[in-house]
């Protein structure tokens, strides 16, 4: 079944000591574009979650993940003071507060501003370790995120399959109207030549009037583009039931439909027909916005 480009998904979890967060969400795109968001601190998940993504079936759409990661336990990060150099540093202070007779101002909040005092200690990168701790969470967002692209897909397909029925509809119409109006062009052609030799001594020819009627059949006829806008609509059912992508197929598929429907309209000299092909040019139209959503 067709599948949307615009979807989202979310799952959140937590392991060693971490809770994690994983959203993703997606428009439509030609081409599979994948962007990562995640601490700096962990940019090195980054690769990772790019290969996981693109390997989980999707191949079209532009997609914004977003992972959130929160320290929790006490493999955060830990500060520690540089006892000596701090000792040092205040003594060279009050060193300078005393030769240049400065005001004494010295406090724990200003001493604190030089950043070297203080020895930051993170845990050792465990990237294989981080990675299967998100791994979980990724996975269930993406499947969320499947699922709802699973949806939206169901509802386009009902969506476009009932438009595609009208146009069926129309086109049975127009076959109708177009051999009518083919059986009805030899009585027209008559009833106005007599109409017009009314009173004059001619006899018209009756093999030219077949003649005329043959040549009107075959500029009006459209079984052809009717029978080949008949295998589009085959071809339309088919990727409907397909598991693969089909978006950009129904795109090419959609232009064919609309040469056959145009050649159609061009060919007829009828009011009712001419209306209906404007209308099947308006399903259709409505069928190519629909199916940009595709992936």
């Amino acid at each position: 079944m067709p599948k949307s480009m615009t979807a989202f998904g979310r799952a959140t979890g937590s392991a060693g000591g971490k809770n994690y967060t994983v959203e993703i969400k997606s428009v439509n795109n030609r081409y599979l574009d994948c962007s990562v968001r995640l601490p700096r601190a962990y940019g090195f998940l980054e690769e990772k979650i790019l290969g996981f993504i693109k390997g989980s079936g999707i191949t079209r759409g532009k997609l914004d993940v977003y992972v959130g990661i929160e320290v929790t336990g006490s493999e955060g990060a830990t500060v520690e003071l540089d006892s000596a150099y701090a000792e040092a540093y205040v003594k060279a202070l009050r060193k300078l507060r005393d030769i240049s007779g400065l005001t004494d101002d010295i406090s724990v909040m200003t001493v604190a501003q030089n950043r070297d005092l203080f020895i930051v200690k993170k845990p050792e990168e465990d990237a294989e370790r981080d990675w299967a701790e998100l791994l979980p969470v990724l996975s269930e967002a993406v499947s969320q995120y499947n699922s709802a692209r699973e949806r939206e897909g169901n509802n386009l397909r009902a969506d476009l399959l009932a438009k595609k029925d009208e146009i069926a509809v129309i086109a049975e119409k127009i076959a109708e109207l177009s051999e009518a109006n083919t059986r009805n062009y030899r009585e027209k052609l008559i009833a106005r030549l007599k109409q017009t030799l009314d009173g004059l001594d001619i006899e018209f020819d009756g093999n030219r009037i077949l003649t005329e009627c043959a040549i009107f059949a075959d500029r009006t006829a459209v079984d052809e583009e009717l029978v080949r806008l008949k295998s589009h609509f085959d071809a339309f059912d088919a990727a409907m039931n397909s598991s693969e992508p089909v978006g950009r197929r129904l795109d090419f598929l959609l232009q064919e439909m609309n040469r056959e429907v145009n050649t159609t309209g061009s060919k007829s000299n009828d009011a009712e027909i001419a209306a209906l092909v404007v209308d099947a040019k308006c399903a259709l139209e409505k069928i190519r916005e629909q199916i940009q959503n595709l992936e």
